[in-house]
C-alpha cells in the first residue's frame, strides 16, 4: 500500500464524501488493475457499504508503456481530476465509467508518459517563433536576405533578435560579418545568435549602442572576433555578448506572456507536459506566476536561476523543488564553458581546425575558487546546482567541484546535474556514476553536431561524445531534453537520435559513434522518469502509475515495435495534461 497525494470524489447514493478524508491505494492483483477505497465509513439515511469510483476520463484499447518496471505494459488508464486512479486491462478499467465519464478509444495506439524536457529556454524559444528564422539558411546570401526581409516589416529602432543561425550549413562554413547585414538594417539594432546561444552577430548599430570598438578588450571568458585590421566583425562569443545584452530593452510582461503561450502550444504539439527552464529570469517567473493564477499553464515548469544569484533564493528560505505541481523553483544554473560550434567548449587538447585554442573557461569558472565557493554555499542552503559543461576539461573540473562540495557539506540527496555532459573521457564517465551526478543531455545534438564535430576534435575524442550507452552501463542517471531554442523541442526526434545516431545529413546511416546507441525503452525513460528524477519529481510524474499526475502522450506509431529509423516519422496524436486533453492532431 502507498498513499495517493490527491483527494478523490466518490459518488454515494446519499451524497459526496468530504474531500479532506484520507484513503488508501490498494492493488487488486486478480483483476489486473488498481483501485481506490476510502479508509472511513460514511453514514446517511440510505447507507451504502461500498463506494464506486467514477473516472472523469478513461483511455481504453491502447498500448500503454508505463515506465513502471513492476507493470510495464497495460491497455487502459482511468483518471479522476488530475490523477491516475487505475491502470490495467480495458475490461477492468471500463468499470470506472459513469454517466459523466469521457471515454477515449485509443484504437491500439501507443501511450507513453508525458515527455519531460529537462533542459529548455522557454521564453527565448517562444520569442524565437515570432522572430526571423535563420536556422535553415543555406548560405550567407540567404542569411542576409532573410534579415533584410524581416527588417522591412518592423518599426524603426526595434531590435532584431534570436535567429538561431548555423554557419555549418554554409560552404565554406565561415562566420558571418556585420557587413552582410548593415546595408539593410540601418535603422534597427541586430543581435542574432548562433543556434547554440554561445555566439551572436551584431550589426554596426548594435555594436555602437554597446560601445564595442577596435579598442575594446576581450572580456574574461569571452571573445570579440576581429578582422585582419583588428576591427570587430560583429561576431561576439560567450561573455563578450554581455555588452550587447546590457543595452537590449527588457521585454514587456505581455510580450513574455505571448512568447510563453506560443512555447506551450509547441510543447503540447510534441507531447511535452513538463519542462525545466534553464533561464527562468525574475521577469519570466513573474509571468509564469500570472499564468498559473489564471489557470493558463499547460506545461509544468521547473525554473532555474543563475548560480551567481543563489543568495536571493537562500535568503527567503527557498530550497530545491520549492513550489507545486505546475510551477517550482530552487534550481540554479551555472556555466563552465561555451560550445563546440563556437569553438569555446573547453578541452584538454586544442581543436584540430583551430589549433591555437582549446576553448574557453566561462567567466564564472575563470576564478575557479570563487565558483567553488558559490557551489558549496548554494548547496549548504539546500538549493540544487546544475552546471553547463561541454568540453572534457570543463566536465572534469565541475565533477571535481561537485566532489569537493559533497565532501565539505556531507551526504544528502542533492542531485547535482551537469547540463550537456557532451564530451567525456572514460574517467569522467565513471565519476558521473560514482558521484551520482545526473547527466542532463540532449540527444538531438548528436545527430546535428555529428555532421562536422570530428573536424574539430577528431575520431578519438569523439568516442566519448554523447556517451549515452557508456553512462548507462556505468550506472549513471540520464535526463533527456532538447536545449530548445538550440534544437527542436521534439522528444520523438530526441529518441530517434539516441537510438539511431543517424546524422541529419544522411551520411552516417549506421549511426555516428554507433557503440553509444541506447534502446527505445531506455530513451523513453530518460525523457520521462529520468527527467522527473532530475527535478525531484519522480514520486509524482514520469511514469503511468496510480496516484501520479495524469500526463501522457498518444503516438501515431508504436515506437517500441517499429524499425527505429521510422521513429523520425512518428507524431504525437494527442496530449493529456493534468487530466485534460489539451492537444489533438488534426483538430
Amino acid at each position: 500500500m502507498s498513499p495517493v497525494q490527491q483527494p478523490l470524489r466518490l459518488n454515494f447514493g446519499c451524497g459526496m464524501l468530504p474531500s479532506h478524508l484520507s484513503y488508501l491505494v490498494v492493488i487488486n492483483k486478480e483483476q489486473g488493475m488498481r483501485f481506490i477505497v476510502w479508509g472511513v465509513l460514511f453514514f446517511c439515511f440510505s447507507l451504502t457499504p461500498f463506494a464506486q469510483v467514477t473516472a472523469d476520463l478513461i483511455l481504453v484499447n491502447g498500448k500503454v508503456w508505463t515506465v513502471n518496471d513492476k507493470e510495464p505494459e497495460a491497455e487502459a488508464i482511468a483518471i479522476l481530476g488530475n490523477r491516475i486512479i487505475a491502470v490495467g486491462t480495458t475490461q477492468a478499467i471500463r468499470k470506472f465509467s459513469g454517466p459523466q465519464t469521457r471515454m477515449l478509444d485509443l484504437q491500439g495506439r501507443r501511450v507513453v508518459p508525458g515527455f519531460n524536457d529537462a533542459h529548455v529556454h522557454l521564453f527565448n524559444g517562444g520569442a524565437g517563433l515570432a522572430s526571423v528564422q535563420l536556422r535553415d539558411a543555406k548560405s550567407p546570401e540567404e542569411f542576409s536576405q532573410r534579415i533584410a526581409a524581416f527588417a522591412s516589416k518592423i518599426p524603426k529602432n526595434r531590435w532584431i533578435l534570436e535567429g538561431n543561425w548555423d554557419h555549418e550549413n554554409w560552404s565554406p562554413a565561415k562566420l558571418p560579418t556585420r557587413q552582410l547585414i548593415d546595408a539593410n538594417t540601418p535603422n534597427n539594432p541586430v543581435f542574432v545568435q548562433r543556434l547554440d546561444g554561445h555566439m551572436a552577430l551584431a550589426n554596426s548599430v548594435a555594436l555602437q549602442l554597446a560601445g564595442i570598438t577596435k579598442n575594446t578588450p576581450d572580456p574574461a571568458g569571452g571573445l570579440i572576433v576581429r578582422d585582419e585590421n583588428g576591427e570587430p566583425t560583429g561576431v561576439l562569443k560567450d561573455a563578450a555578448m554581455n555588452a550587447v545584452y546590457a543595452v537590449i530593452p527588457n521585454p514587456r510582461p505581455e510580450e513574455i506572456a505571448e512568447a510563453v503561450k506560443a512555447a506551450m502550444r509547441y510543447a503540447a504539439e510534441n507531447g511535452v507536459t513538463s519542462v525545466q527552464d534553464m533561464s527562468a529570469s525574475s521577469d519570466v517567473l513573474s509571468v509564469y506566476q500570472q499564468l498559473l493564477a489564471r489557470d493558463e499553464l499547460t506545461v509544468r515548469i521547473s525554473g532555474h536561476q543563475p548560480l551567481s544569484q543563489w543568495q536571493r533564493l537562500a535568503a527567503v528560505g527557498v530550497r530545491a523543488a520549492f513550489g507545486g505541481d505546475k510551477l517550482k523553483i530552487g534550481g540554479l544554473k551555472g556555466f563552465a564553458d561555451g560550445s563546440l560550434g563556437s569553438t569555446t567548449a573547453w578541452f584538454f587538447a586544442p581543436y584540430l581546425d583551430a589549433p591555437t585554442t582549446s576553448g574557453l573557461a566561462s567567466d564564472e569558472l575563470v576564478d575557479e575558487a570563487k565558483m567553488q565557493e558559490r557551489v558549496i554555499k548554494a548547496d549548504q542552503a539546500g538549493l540544487q546546482v546544475a552546471i553547463h559543461a561541454i568540453g572534457d576539461k570543463a566536465n572534469n573540473r565541475i565533477l571535481a567541484m561537485f566532489a569537493e562540495t559533497a565532501k565539505q557539506n556531507g551526504a544528502r540527496d542533492r542531485r547535482f546535474r551537469i547540463e550537456h555532459a557532451q564530451h567525456l573521457r572514460p574517467e569522467e564517465i565513471k565519476a558521473f556514476a560514482q558521484q551520482r551526478v545526473i547527466a542532463s543531455m540532449q540527444p538531438y545534438h548528436a545527430i546535428d553536431d555529428g555532421r562536422w564535430a570530428e573536424n574539430r576534435i577528431g575520431p578519438e575524442r569523439a568516442k566519448g561524445t554523447y556517451a549515452f550507452r557508456s553512462l548507462l552501463d556505468a550506472g549513471a542517471v540520464l535526463a533527456f531534453g532538447s536545449d530548445w531554442f538550440v534544437a527542436p523541442m521534439e522528444p520523438l526526434m530526441g529518441i530517434y537520435a539516441a537510438v539511431t545516431r543517424r546524422t541529419l545529413d544522411g551520411k552516417r546511416p549506421q549511426g555516428w559513434v554507433p557503440e553509444q546507441k541506447i534502446t527505445v525503452a531506455e530513451a523513453i525513460r530518460a525523457y520521462t522518469l529520468g527527467s522527473a528524477y532530475a527535478s525531484f519529481d519522480e514520486a509524482r510524474k514520469g511514469s503511468i502509475e496510480v496516484g501520479k499526475l495524469a500526463d501522457f502522450a498518444v503516438l501515431s506509431a508504436d515506437i517500441l515495435k517499429i524499425n527505429p529509423i521510422e521513429i523520425e516519422k512518428t507524431r504525437v496524436m494527442m496530449t493529456v495534461f493534468d487530466g485534460k486533453v489539451i492537444y489533438e492532431r488534426g483538430k
